[in-house]
């Protein structure tokens, strides 16, 4: 059965991800449409650099065009938020990206997306895998993509132009000029290389590239910005006196920093420090959205400046939803992802990564000297994590003990609340709190936890650990 995941429809190549399952997805699709009154319309795909993205990109739009829809087709493998973005600006009522984002080389996948760029909801999900339930393999209709490319029934362009200029018109490039900054990027063999150093050129920064040829192994490493995949960049930052280094994941929407000690930015401190600069630098004034496994130093940096931070579960389309309801100016994620008011409802790791450079070069502080203002006004917090592969039996064991038994371990700290709406959530009455919850991408648990100093943070998970027996 084909299931949505927090993060789109994510499956291993040639295991469940094939040119079946990709049809059905776009049937499923179809029928959706077709009873939401959009039968007709124009529907924009694209797709990364991984293995068969562009061939898939081309399958789903055959039986889009089969089914008597219009394809707006992005003609180069493109960041996601690219791809958001051209949904946005073409006013289409859908769009794909074919893409497993950050995970592992086998994997491949199909992002939905809603009008506007958003990442389609949980509902709108279930009501494709609905549709797919019914679909026989003779309901399927395709037209073979040359013939729909000759009717005009399916259009390829590369809209990388107006991304790019959109970016350009939301930052500060005159004060990036001044500052004659050395930036050093990592695409992680994805999709990013050509729009960051674009918009970093065009803003007279320095601009030096690594990992940027195409690979479809990714080096032989996960394409997700952590800080053991970003030793290179970090020792090539300290090495060449750059200023910071940026990377991003294999469709470019989620960030990784570099700061210029070499030091790695955990995605929490990203996103405290784009909101407080928001606040305090921009003059800003707004909510911000984080999910469940985020950093509450948001929420310090909130409650100063008389604000709120939204706690949503893991998903960034539900950060997508909260932000257009509060009209938050500031959304993210632990995992990397963070979306900003004004550009599109969605990760986009290549305007975040303009906005820091912008924040480097108004404040005129090292990303170093801006996060000590920060904890010097608000204190620290400390944040630990680890994720444990499980197996269909050891899943359905936990989950039975999680969120049927209720077991918890004995904290050894008093105890505010809990929360199972999504994984399960302790919050201590002094501020810190663990989560353990299930992953909806890959087949693995996560914990999270956040303490007032590191040994806080370890012990909970380390007391959760062995009550799971992980």
């Amino acid at each position: 059965m084909i299931k949505f995941g927090t993060g789109g429809w994510r499956a291993i190549i040639a295991d469940e991800f094939t040119k079946e399952n990709i049809r059905l997805v776009a049937a499923g699709l179809c029928r959706l449409m077709e009873l939401e009154g959009h039968g007709g319309k124009e529907i924009v795909i694209g797709y990364d650099r991984r293995f068969l993205s562009k061939e898939s990109a081309h399958w789903a739009a055959e039986v889009l065009a089969g089914h008597g829809f219009r394809v707006f087709m992005v003609a180069r493998s493109s960041p996601t938020p690219l791809i958001m973005y051209t949904v946005k600006r073409r006013q289409t009522p859908y769009g794909m990206a074919i893409t497993a984002s950050h995970n592992p080389a086998i994997y491949n996948g199909i992002k939905v997306f809603t009008a506007g760029g958003r990442d389609a909801e949980a509902s709108v999900t279930k009501k494709i895998e609905e549709q797919i339930r019914d679909i026989a393999p003779g309901d399927i209709k395709t037209m073979e993509y040359g013939r729909a490319m000759a009717l005009g029934i399916i259009r390829e362009s590369y809209p990388f132009n107006d991304y790019i200029d959109s970016i350009l018109q939301m930052v500060d490039v005159e004060k990036i000029k001044n500052t004659s900054l050395r930036v050093a990027i990592d695409p992680m063999y994805g999709v990013s290389q050509s729009s960051l150093r674009t918009i970093l050129l065009t803003c007279r920064c320095d601009v030096d590239v690594i990992h940027e040829q195409h690979d479809t192994l990714f080096g032989g490493r996960m394409p997700a910005p952590s800080a053991d995949a970003l030793r290179l960049l970090s020792n090539y930052v300290v090495e060449n006196r750059c200023d910071l280094g940026i990377a991003t994941d294999g469709d470019a929407d989620r960030l990784g920093v570099i700061d210029e000690f070499g030091s790695y930015l955990h995605a929490n401190t990203i996103l405290v420090l784009l909101y407080y600069y928001f606040l305090n630098y921009r003059g800003w004034m707004g909510p911000c959205v984080r999910n469940n496994s985020t950093t509450h130093l948001l929420d310090r940096v909130a409650m100063d400046f008389d604000q709120e931070c939204h706690e949503v579960p893991v998903g960034f389309k539900y950060i997508s939803a909260k932000m257009a309801e509060t009209g938050a100016i500031i959304g993210g994620e632990s995992s990397g992802g963070l979306a900003v008011q004004g550009h599109i409802q969605g990760k986009d790791g290549i305007y975040a990564a303009a906005l820091l450079v912008e924040m480097r070069a108004v404040t005129g502080k090292t990303i170093s000297q801006l996060y000590r203002e920060i904890t010097d006004r608000y204190g620290e917090l400390y944040y630990e994590e680890r994720a444990f592969t499980m197996t269909v039996s050891k899943k359905e064991l936990l989950q039975e003990r999680l969120f049927v038994q209720h077991q918890l371990p004995d904290f050894r700290e008093p105890v505010e609340k809990v929360d199972r709406s999504d994984g399960c959530k302790v919050y201590f009455a002094d501020g810190s709190w663990i989560i353990c919850r299930f992953s909806g991408t890959e087949p693995v648990l996560r914990m999270a936890a956040e303490g007032n100093s590191a040994s806080q943070a370890k012990k909970y998970i380390a007391l959760w650990q062995d009550e799971l027996g992980l």
